[in-house]
Order: structure tokens, then sequence, then C-alpha cells
């Protein structure tokens, strides 16, 4: 708390300070001879005919009549660098969303079609986040008809481990001949550890805006290189990863708090040294430099290693995401 240069306890908050953090102390029962003193620590939220409104952390509202001030000063915000964070399924839906953007979509009630010439099937997939606003079946055959006029294969991307009625729709989907060909984990961390971890080789990692032919080369799933470039670029704030050599690169995107991890790739010949680990911290360093301070990536559940490095850097499962293809009978 803050003392006078007298020794005594200060109150040095005003109702301008509203919308800041700060810290009070409050006395009760002095009139009985028996004071007792509480300190409260949140949000001052409202300060109105007296009365203090402070907000914790915890989201608990606390009444404090000014009346009963001994002390106050404004803190500094929590420090959001070492907390694990919390999501719910739909804004990692909608986070993961915005980073893979397709080249062109559509709404079909609550969810969305999404197409951009076959480049990756995050982008190429439905993505459901509610009620199409149609029967099921209707709604799948507006799907399956919608693909079928882009010359795609019809694909539904859904979720176990979530929230909601994804488990649901994964059934009705099998029920309906939909064949799950890839599952996915997608896993949560705090950023800061990730920008923390003793990498070396980080100091040597070049970021850009713009995959250069070499990252393209070593993605490796570029059949058009203008078509990739133009959808990796999209997205809130989009940093590309490379060393030197072409030996490691990655892809991120800062979009608020999140900051998600894509596109991780190590030549095979320089597996094993490291260099994953630099050009995530390389990443994450950026991330937190543009306010993030949770990180979010997709792994493949087949992907071992790459398990085992999310692992080692305190990410853990959120929810597995499946994508469901549909098969005509023949």
């Amino acid at each position: 708390m803050e003392f006078t240069a007298g020794g005594l306890l200060e109150v040095r908050i005003t109702p301008a300070d509203v919308g800041k953090r700060v810290s009070v102390r409050r006395v009760e029962g002095a009139l009985s001879g028996s004071p007792e003193f509480t300190d409260t620590v949140g949000v001052l939220t409202s300060w109105d005919q007296g009365v203090l409104l402070i907000t914790r952390k915890n989201g608990q509202s606390v009444r404090i009549a000014e009346s009963s001030l001994v002390a106050g000063k404004v803190v500094p915000p929590a420090p959001a660098r070492r907390r694990g964070p919390a999501a719910s399924f739909e804004e990692l839906a909608r986070v993961s969303a915005r980073a893979w953007q397709p080249l062109e979509s559509e709404p079909l009630g609550e969810w969305t079609l999404r197409a951009a010439a076959g480049f990756t099937r995050r982008a190429n997939s439905v993505l459901p986040l509610g009620d199409p606003g149609i029967p099921l079946d209707d709604a799948l055959a507006r799907v399956t008809s919608w693909y079928a006029q882009r010359g795609l294969p019809a694909y539904v991307q859904t979720a176990t481990g979530a929230a909601g009625t994804q488990e649901l729709l994964c059934a009705e989907l099998e029920r309906r001949g939909w064949v799950s060909e890839v599952s996915a984990e997608v896993r949560i961390g705090a950023l800061a550890p990730v920008a923390d971890v003793e990498a070396p080789a980080a100091d040597a990692v070049r970021l850009t805006r713009v995959p250069d032919e070499a990252w393209l080369g070593l993605y490796g799933k570029v059949a058009d290189p203008d078509l990739a470039r133009r959808m990796l670029v999209e997205g809130p704030s989009v940093w590309f990863a490379a060393l030197p050599d072409g030996r490691a690169i990655g892809r991120l995107v800062v979009d608020g708090r999140w900051a998600g991890f894509a596109a991780v790739t190590v030549d095979p010949e320089h597996r094993r040294e490291g260099l994953a680990t630099a050009v995530m911290a390389a990443l994450a360093r950026k991330a937190l430099e543009e306010g993030a301070s949770a990180a979010w990536l997709q792994v493949e559940t087949d992907n071992a290693e790459a398990l085992a490095l999310y692992d080692r850097l305190g990410f853990a499962t959120h929810h597995a995401y499946h994508h469901y293809r549909f098969r005509a009978v023949s």
C-alpha cells in the first residue's frame, strides 16, 4: 500500500481511474475499536454515489464504500505471460478458420462452405458451427452439389472432445456413408514458454511477410506456387520463418491473444538438431511483441515426432478434428 511522507496510508485513486486495475484497502469495525483491514485487487468498474465496484479476476464483483477506504493505488495489469490459456471450442474453431482463409465462402445457416481450388482440406471443407437452417439431409445435398460445381470433393470438418453437437454430427455423417479421412489434434499452450526455450539457432531465423521459393520448396505441398502464396499470406497478421540454407521453416498467424503455428517443417537431413524448436521460439517471440499470450496448433495424430516436440513445449490437446468426405454409393 502507499504511504505519505508522514507514514500514513494514502488513497491515490479517483473516479477518473475507472477501467484501470487497482489495489485498495478498506477498514471495517473502526468505530467499535476492533478494526479489520481487507485488501481487494481488481478492475475498478464503477465509482458512483460514494460506492466503488471492483471486479476481481474470477469475475466476482466487490462493492466498497468510499468512506471505508484507507489506501488505494493503480497497479499494472496482471502479467499474462505465464498463464495457461483457456478457450471454448467455437473460439478456437473461428481463430483457426481465420488462419486458413478460403478463396471463396458461402453461408448455409450457421455453416460455412469454403473452397480454395483444393489447396488444403481446411480451406476446402464445410465449417459447421451450428444449425444449417434446413434438415441435415438437405444441407448435405447442398454441400455435395456446391463442391461438385467447383470440381472438388465434399468435406465436412467436425470435432470430437468439444462442447456442443459436433460428436452428434460425426455420427450422423457416418450413418450416411461419409468417411473420416484425416484426423488431427488441436493443441493449445502458453506462448511465453515457447519464446523462452533455449534454442541458439533461433537467433538465425529470418522472418518475412511473404514466403519465398525456398520456403515453398521445403513446405512441399505446392502444385501451384502462385495459388499457395496467395493463400498462405492471408490472415490477421501472418509471418513466415526460415533458417538459412532452407533447413527449417514455419508459419505464424497472430490473431488477438492467439498465435497459431503451422507448417513447421525441417529438412530430413537436419532433423533432431533442435531446428523446429528454434523456428517456433523465433515465431513465438514475434507473437509476444504483437500482444499474443496463448498459442495453438494442429497436428495429425500419426505424427509422433511432432507430438513429442509439442509435448515438450507444453501444448495440451484441446479437441480433435476430423475431415469427413462424401463417398457416393456406386
